[in-house]
């Protein structure tokens, strides 16, 4: 089948490259000029483990291409996927500029039956007003089906997500797209829910604003189990061996980032809102949230004597979560920014995050070593759970420190291990 990708981000160059591994012929198009030209010369611009060396072998097969030719692109293809990004606007709203501009286009272009397929995460009622834009902009009538298809990738594994998903959804009332659906996926082994547009829109929201709930509740606990020197640890652990429960995003922690729980969530709100339905057990997610980087930070300043001024302090890790360079909504860069406010001094490092401008001017400064950043500092924080950080030699890192204070905002340390070594420890609800 032959596939055209709108939008060569994070998920359009995913949902690409595993299609090609599906044996069908892809192309990504773009209007961005650099990334077109890092794509067909096989570079990512993203970090996202697995990607590039799939990326090479397609490429070198010939099984995917790259233009930025939209309107040659749109005529060659027979399904095209809208992957372009929804980020939230100023009312929290999901902006969907980018996909009405997309829409637009394919009916201006399209000269025969299309399946249209809304990839990127949308409101409920997306596909209706997809619908609505590729007939407004037809020149003349042309048939076409919408069909939404939620992602559900996790950053840092979204390689293993792609070729493994849990289920795949398909939300469409066109048995014609249906069928075309059914054969592009006839090769992964999961449920396939189908179901109608909104539905399938709204599965997406309701997914990762439940994964958020699970991350605040988890969070919210833990500053009671502080309160009562009992371990997170176990209680996740303990709850979380419960099936109807399950292990997953019950790690207490700085609080959810990135670049879809927090947009997602309030999209979710702002629906609910205008529909006169407030989602009150969601809005209390959001407050938790925004509170757990101050718990956090209290934590700290407690550690440290109360006043921050003037101490030097090692945040470790910037991206949101392990193994992708994303810093949207990063709890790591709103730490900073607290600490600055503070009138700490910060030492940044990330495995693969490199600022071109860091914050705060000469208050921050990024180094390419762990051992420089925490070289003549008062305290590491750990924000990030890179497996270099759960490496870490603190003997040596010990004797590089002026103070030997260990914050953990991933619990992530052994506990045990680095009091051993002298160090003063401090995680969250980590006994």
């Amino acid at each position: 089948m032959k596939i055209l990708i709108v939008g060569t981000g994070y998920v359009g160059t995913t949902t690409a490259l595993v299609f090609c591994e599906m044996g069908h012929q892809v192309t990504g198009l773009d209007v961005d000029d650099q990334k077109i030209e890092a794509l067909q010369a096989g570079n990512l611009h993203f970090y996202e483990p697995g990607l590039k060396e799939l990326l090479l072998k397609h490429i070198q097969t010939e099984n995917i291409s790259f233009t930025k030719n939209i309107k040659e692109a749109i005529k060659n293809n027979d399904v095209i996927f809208i992957c372009v990004g929804t980020p939230r606007g100023e009312d929290g709203r999901a902006d969907l500029t980018y996909v009405k501009n997309v829409a637009e286009s394919i009916g201006k272009y399209m000269k025969e039956y299309k399946v249209i397929v809304t990839k990127s995460t949308v409101p409920t009622g997306t596909a209706e007003l997809v619908t609505e834009w590729v007939k407004s902009a037809q020149e003349e009538l042309v048939l076409f089906d919408v069909v939404s298809n939620p992602e559900f990738l996790r950053e840092g594994s979204a390689l293993y997500d792609a070729l493994h998903p849990d289920r795949i959804v398909i939300g469409t009332t066109s048995e014609k797209a249906r069928l075309t659906m059914r054969e592009l996926y006839q090769d992964f082994q999961c449920p396939i829910v189908e179901t109608n547009p909104k539905a399938s829109e709204m599965i997406k929201y309701a997914a990762n604003s439940f994964l958020a709930m699970k991350i605040s509740f988890i969070n919210e606990l833990a500053r009671l189990c502080d309160r009562l020197a009992i371990n997170i640890n176990d209680v996740s652990k303990g709850i979380g061996l419960d099936h109807r429960i399950g292990p997953h995003f019950l790690k207490a922690g700085m609080g959810y980032g990135g670049s879809c729980f927090p947009k997602d969530v309030n999209a979710l709100l702002q629906t609910a809102g205008a529909s006169g339905i407030p989602l009150t057990i969601l809005e209390q997610v959001v407050q938790v949230n925004a509170e757990q980087s101050l718990y956090f930070i209290n934590k700290i300043k407690q550690a440290l004597g109360g006043d921050l001024t003037n101490k030097t302090i090692a945040v470790l890790g910037l991206a949101f979560k392990a193994n992708t360079d994303d810093i949207r909504e990063s709890q790591s860069l709103n730490l900073i920014n607290r600490l600055v406010q503070e009138q700490a001094m910060i030492k940044m490092h990330d495995p693969v995050v490199k600022l071109a401008d860091p914050p705060h001017g000469p208050f921050c400064r990024q180094f390419q070593t762990v051992a420089e950043t925490v070289s003549d500092t008062d305290a590491v924080v750990l924000c990030t759970d890179w497996d270099e950080y759960k490496q870490l030699d603190w003997m040596t890192i010990k004797r590089l420190m002026k103070q030997p204070y260990i914050l953990d905002g991933r619990n992530m340390v052994d506990k045990g291990k680095v009091e051993a070594l002298g160090f003063h420890y401090t995680g969250i609800a980590n006994y």
